[in-house]
């Protein structure tokens, strides 16, 4: 749906002496059709620019961005048919109602006007705003607006939706929401291409992320692929039915197992092997009599992959 091939974007500096800055660097990316696609990183890092050259509201300094086979800089119109864009900061006129500001952007994107009154009654539905359709914007509480915005970016039922921190400002009730409206989405035949500085929750509805700092992408591909790259070793937690002073010190010497760190009832160690390996592990030490009532993996998280992979680029 989506191919970045070798965009680089560079603007003036305000300040002469500062040289060019760049914010996007030779990007190589391919989002396939269907995706929930997260681009993580933090303030300044790109994201942005990125999204806004996808939907050709920015031109790259050089490389090409191709939507839906199309190439954006050369056939724009033919291009922003098929995108849906939702900025961090979008603008609601609050003196109309929801139904009327869903019919006003269905004829800017120029639809029939036979067709617009039933296609308003289906975004409405599908946001979950069936409730407000009469009613006035500014009296919607933050994430009604929000699924509002979404509605005005997909009214024309577009096949790539790009959201821009959508998930920002968002109480606990509205973040959850929104989720279920994105999973939804994409269950119908969506793409969707989302920022977000809230890491857990592109961790919870992603398929794929692209980590990028610096206009530079540092890691690219499936959440689980991504979530492993670069661990030295998996890392898990025994939990005992009662201490055992000796244990740590017996799990330390075991083969492939590194860096114990010993708990009240159980240990958290690293460990190299693979699945039977540890199964072996698990049947020894129950053997030998020690109480083991649990064993699980230790998941990093996307925020936790962020940093160690950032700090580890940049040392």
């Amino acid at each position: 749906m989506i191919q970045l091939e070798n965009i680089t974007k560079e603007y003036d500096s305000p300040s002469a002496a500062a040289g060019t800055i760049v914010a996007a660097q030779r990007l190589n990316l391919d989002v396939p059709t269907g995706e929930i696609f997260g681009l993580v990183g933090p303030n300044g890092a790109g994201k942005t620019t990125t999204l806004k050259m996808i939907c050709g509201l920015i031109a790259p300094t050089a490389g090409r961005v191709i939507v839906n086979g199309i190439d954006v800089a050369r056939q724009p119109e033919d291009a922003q048919k098929f995108i849906g864009y939702l900025a961090d900061f979008f603008s609601l006129y609050d003196d109309l109602k929801v139904s009327e500001y869903l019919e006003y952007f269905a004829s800017a994107y120029k639809m029939d006007t036979k067709s617009i009154p039933m296609r308003v009654d289906e975004v409405i539905k599908h946001i979950g705003l069936e409730s407000k359709r009469n009613a006035m914007i500014h009296g919607l509480s933050r994430g009604m607006k929000q699924r509002l915005g979404i509605g005005r970016a997909i009214i024309h039922d577009p096949l790539l939706l790009i959201l821009d921190e959508p998930a920002a400002g968002l109480d606990p009730k509205a973040r959850v929401e929104l989720k279920n409206l994105l999973r939804d989405l994409q269950g119908k035949g969506k793409t969707i291409f989302i920022t977000s500085h809230i890491l857990s929750d592109l961790e919870e509805v992603c398929t794929s992320v692209a980590l990028i700092e610096n206009g530079r992408l540092l890691r690219v591909g499936r959440l689980e692929e991504v979530m492993r790259d670069g661990r030295p070793a998996r890392r898990f937690r025994i939990r005992l039915a009662s201490a055992d002073g000796a244990f740590a010190s017996r799990l330390a010497g075991w083969s492939g197992v590194t860096d114990v760190r010993t708990e009240p009832v159980g240990a958290e160690f690293s460990f190299g092997g693979g699945d039977a390996d540890l199964a072996e592990l698990i049947r020894a030490f129950v053997s030998a009599g020690a109480p083991v009532c649990s064993i699980y993996e230790l998941s990093e998280s996307l925020e936790q992959l962020y940093l160690r992979i950032s700090s580890g680029e940049n040392s």
